[in-house]
């Protein structure tokens, strides 16, 4: 325990807090420098999955995407999986997270794609779908609605809740936040693209569920998508969720409720990247009260040169009722911790990154387990990732 003055007044607090409150404190200027900055170039969506340069040949793309990695996690967890991650959750091992070929087709009124993948993301996070649908990173086709520029797309689709996806290359830092690893990754149904203006794009689902291939309750689920380029460097994006989430795991789940939002700035040639990102959602049990749960975070990046850049996050996520994470590691109900993290980046060739990156975990609660195995409120990890596409 610590005591600190707070507001003038002195209080006692746990040594994690105050280690994470001291972070924060020391980290904010360099966050704050980020929000005035606004100038001209064109900003990519790092939420989407479709960024991988294709070698196009008359109507078919073909693109490869690998991303391999290195984690040490101090704490030592004696199943070697790091809890509460999908995205490289492996320790203590030589091994690829996601490898995919990337196959599309593209005509003026019908497009197509297939993705299979393979790894260690693919193992944690598809765990529960049945043979094939195992490895489907995406799996669609659409076409164009006759005299308009509206797009029909049916089938595995990629998620757009937060600021990050399944794909790290565009990611100012490569481990995933708690933001995307607690919302789908994927979606699996019906999505209408529909340009607005040239500067704002909405789009429509109707599909099987949070995070689902094969449907497990036979309700369908209604998500919306707004994304607004106010210019070429900066996007707001609003996202939604309605469903039921009744399931034989969990059957005392009822209807979910989410509203996502979440900013990126990526000035083209400057030296200073952000992005934040902020959800909450409120999750109906038929044997409890509503269950509320949110989460934040912010990420930097300083571009030293044409190699080398630096980014670091500050994070935090609150679910102590339960709604999208059952029990913690500990047997515990509810999850709720916070991060800070720092991340070397390397532009080595022009279709290949190398990234460093440390992060530490902190938490109120005994949501984690130390070498002995012993509950514990702080985590610290060290991770080594080569990723290339083409």
């Amino acid at each position: 325990m610590v005591s600190c003055f707070v507001n003038g007044k002195r209080e006692t607090i746990t040594k994690s807090k105050f280690l994470f409150l001291d972070a924060l404190k020391r980290l904010a200027p360099f966050f704050l420098l980020l929000l005035p900055l606004i100038s001209i170039g064109q900003v990519i969506n790092t939420a989407m999955m479709d960024t991988v340069e294709n070698t196009v040949i008359g109507h078919v793309g073909l693109g490869g995407y690998v991303d391999s990695y290195y984690s040490y996690n101090f704490n030592k967890p004696q199943d070697d999986v790091n809890p509460y991650f999908v995205s490289s959750a492996r320790n203590n091992e030589l091994t690829v997270n996601l490898a995919y070929v990337d196959v599309r087709y593209r005509s003026t009124n019908m497009r197509a794609r297939f993705v299979p993948g393979f790894g260690t993301y693919m193992d944690a996070n598809y765990k529960n779908e049945p043979g094939s649908l195992k490895n489907m990173v995406e799996a669609n086709v659409g076409i164009r609605i006759p005299n308009s520029k509206i797009w029909v797309d049916i089938g595995v689709l990629g998620s757009p809740y937060t600021n990050e996806s399944a794909i790290s290359k565009d990611h100012l830092m490569y481990l995933r936040s708690f933001a995307p690893e607690n919302v789908p990754y994927w979606v699996t149904g019906a999505r209408a693209t529909i340009p607005v203006s040239p500067k704002v794009n909405a789009y429509l689902y109707v599909i099987n569920g949070w995070q689902v291939i094969q449907d497990n309750n036979k309700s369908k689920s209604i998500a919306t998508q707004l994304e607004v380029r106010p210019d070429k460097n900066l996007l707001f994006n609003w996202n939604t969720y309605i469903g039921n989430e009744e399931s034989k795991d969990r059957p005392e789940l009822r209807m979910r409720y989410f509203n996502d939002f979440y900013v990126i700035y990526r000035p083209e040639g400057k030296r200073i990247s952000a992005t934040s990102d902020f959800y909450f959602g409120y999750q109906e049990k038929s044997n409890a009260s509503t269950a509320f749960w949110w989460q934040a975070n912010v990420i930097g990046k300083y571009t030293f040169n044409n190699i080398f850049s630096l980014s670091g996050r500050l994070e935090h996520f609150d679910d102590p009722n339960a709604a999208v994470i059952p029990t913690n590691i500990n047997g515990g109900t509810g999850f709720k911790a916070s991060s800070v993290g720092l991340c070397a980046n390397f532009s080595l060739y022009k279709l290949t990154l190398f990234r460093f990156e440390g992060r530490q975990f902190f938490s109120q609660d005994n949501v984690y387990k130390d070498p002995n195995g012993t509950p514990t409120n702080t985590s610290f990890m060290l991770v080594g990732s080569l990723t290339a596409w083409f």
